[in-house]
């Protein structure tokens, strides 16, 4: 159907307020953190910075701080994404198989996403702090500790405590996104494979799965964006201590900008990030490519 002269300038009359705040609070953003990155940035002299070229990109691809937050950040990812997803997918199985209460376990399930992050952190770090509710437990209740465990006093301690968070955040969002997905396959590919003489087990692999290889991809890519993304759980409940060794991308980013002033080098990890982010979804995009 052709549009008018007429018609086309209002339609855009219509998006320009929509494109001129994207413009001004996303595009703009963009494009000056991407100059401050070629910039040694300091705000105690706006007008006097100075061009360093690629420098900032080499001090953080050469700074061990950043290699350890990055390595913690693939950790994180690459142990939060599959439990969500396997957890939420088994979750929605289970729901959609049920007759009574479906609306309720769903409300049950979703509780935790849309529980506040740094609410949800303090409860985690009050839990398992040194003197928190599970070492009292441990100690005083049932006698299975001699003492108190110092659980977020360590790298991978802290890094599982929030790691353990991330998993029960997310469960419910996958909960959702995989039940919506299951009430998509048809009954009739179900009965076909029941009077092939499938399993249970068989058609889950064989017809529920490839049934929902959008979905699968779908979620995979946004947990994946979500695990570099993740800042208010670690924060919180370590603060990159000790020394940093609990650090993520985010938060060490977060802590050379707005404690040490180096606002180039945090636009350069950003930009580095984002690349990674990039190139992993076109990776995952590829994969399920192939296995269709």
């Amino acid at each position: 159907m052709k549009i008018s002269k007429k018609g086309k300038f209002q339609i855009g009359l219509l998006l320009l307020p929509g494109l001129i705040i994207f413009g001004i609070f996303t595009v703009y953003p963009i494009i000056k953190l991407f100059i401050m990155s070629f910039f040694e940035w300091d705000f105690g002299n706006i007008f006097g910075q100075h061009f360093i070229g690629f420098q900032n990109y080499k001090e953080v691809l050469n700074d061990k701080y950043f290699q350890v937050s990055f390595a913690n950040t693939i950790v994180y990812t690459l142990v939060t994404v599959p439990g969500q997803m396997i957890l939420g997918f088994l979750t929605a199985f289970l729901i959609n198989q049920i007759t009574r209460f479906k609306v309720g376990y769903r409300v049950l399930y979703y509780l935790p996403v849309i529980t506040s992050w740094v609410i949800a952190s303090l409860v985690f770090k009050y839990v398992f702090n040194t003197e928190g509710l599970l070492n009292y437990f441990l100690v005083n209740v049932i006698h299975i500790a001699p003492q108190n465990i110092r659980w977020l006093d360590t790298r991978w301690g802290g890094l599982t405590v929030a790691m353990f968070l991330g998993i029960w955040k997310g469960i419910g969002w996958n909960m959702v996104v995989f039940l919506a997905a299951l009430q998509t396959v048809p009954a009739d590919l179900y009965e076909a494979a029941s009077i092939d003489g499938a399993t249970a087990l068989g058609r889950l692999f064989h017809v529920t799965l490839p049934s929902i290889k959008g979905t699968i991809l779908f979620a995979l890519v946004m947990l994946t964006i979500g695990g570099f993304n993740v800042f208010t759980s670690v924060k919180m409940i370590t603060g990159g201590e000790p020394g940093h060794k609990t650090d993520v991308v985010l938060t060490w980013m977060y802590h050379k900008a707005f404690s040490t002033g180096a606002f180039g080098y945090s636009a350069a990890l950003s930009f580095i990030i984002t690349v990674v982010l990039a190139v992993l979804a076109l990776i995952q995009f590829r994969m399920m490519q192939q296995k269709n």
